[in-house]
């Protein structure tokens, strides 16, 4: 069996909440709107933790397009380091003083 195409550690889980829309991470407790409170895995075996994680809420009907994305700590927040995941984790750039951007600036 091939091993799992993976980015590079250190990684977040990200996806998009199946009510809302909403771009959301996980987190230690569940989910969050919040890019700084996402749990960050370390190692192959933090990855595939959150993997298992997203599986399972998939099937709960929760949260959809769950995708593992690299990141670097900034000040202890992890801070996507591609530039569509950043978009993403921010919000729309049409109006960055507005939305959930204006409060979760990373």
């Amino acid at each position: 069996m091939a091993a799992v195409k993976r980015p590079p550690l250190p990684v977040i889980l990200v996806a998009n909440d199946l009510l809302e829309g909403d771009v959301v991470f996980a987190t230690a407790d569940g989910w969050s709107r919040d890019p700084r409170q996402a749990k960050v895995a370390q190692d192959d075996a933090a990855a595939q933790a959150l993997e298992a994680f997203a599986a399972r809420e998939f099937l709960h009907a929760r949260v959809v397009g769950a995708t593992l994305v690299d990141v670097e700590l900034r000040d202890g927040a992890p801070v996507p380091r591609h530039i569509r995941e950043a978009i993403r984790a921010l919000g729309p750039s049409t109006r960055p003083d507005l939305g959930k951007q204006a409060d979760f600036q990373i």
